[in-house]
């Protein structure tokens, strides 16, 4: 129960350091994802100091294999978010601290595997000791025996189950890879056809300064010829009308 608390405590301190969002059902996805990481490193914790019995060790495989269940789930849940976003820059956001939480799942798969190994190591010597201690019975040394076979079978098969969770993990890291790099493609390609917008509104204002300057040059023009042309009326007129002046 205490663990469990320290635990929520965490989480609750985490969450309120994390980057607010628009979006409520992202925010409350990261806190349940946060939550399951924090289960897993502290359960991988008790395999890694766990000394046997077998039957312990693989009730906390087998509780750490739905943890990690449950938190690939809701990481390909903030997956759909992010695809689901209106704005690119939100969509990356929440794309790049997904990829985030699959590099920390796949260091807990990591830890997973080696913490397995640790109890294993351990309960081997564990059984060596008490075979030193507990007499030549062959009952005793059948019983070992057997009971060694079981846990290193329950050790390979925890380790083939890592390894499957692993591979899968490196072939959703490639398509969030690709994922992102089709989004940056998008914005590059976006941020060249305002470039081209750009040049074309300068030239189109250009042109607009051009065309109004050239107005003004034709009206001066017309101006002045037309003044030449009243000139000239008056000029014959004056000497028509008043040929001795």
């Amino acid at each position: 129960m205490k663990k469990r608390l320290s635990l929520d405590l965490l989480v609750f301190r985490i969450t309120t350091n994390m980057a607010s969002s628009s979006d409520v059902h992202v925010r409350i996805c990261g806190q349940e994802i946060i939550k399951y990481d924090l289960e897993i490193k502290a359960l991988i914790q008790d395999i890694r100091e766990s000394c046997g019995p077998q039957a312990v060790v693989t009730q906390l495989n087998s509780t750490v294999k739905e943890k990690f269940s449950l938190l690939r789930q809701r990481i390909q849940d903030m997956e759909q978010m992010a695809k689901e976003q209106d704005r690119e820059t939100d969509k990356q956001s929440i794309l790049s601290e997904t990829e985030g939480h699959r590099k920390q799942m796949l260091s807990n798969q990591m830890a997973w595997r080696k913490a397995n190994l640790a109890s294993k190591l351990a309960i081997d010597n564990l059984e060596k000791d008490e075979l030193l201690d507990g007499g030549n019975s062959v009952r005793q040394r059948k019983a070992t025996k057997e009971g060694m076979v079981q846990t290193s079978s329950d050790i390979t098969e925890n380790l083939m189950s890592i390894s499957r969770m692993m591979a899968q993990q490196v072939h959703q890291s490639e398509e969030t890879i690709t994922t992102l790099a089709t989004s940056s493609r998008t914005v590059h390609e976006s941020n060249e056809e305002f470039k081209a917008m750009t040049g074309t509104i300068h030239l189109g204002r250009k042109l607009i300064l051009k065309y109004n300057r050239r107005e003004l040059t034709d009206k001066l023009l017309i101006f002045l010829a037309l003044a030449l042309f009243i000139a000239t009326v008056l000029y014959i007129l004056k000497k028509r009308l008043f040929p001795f002046i």
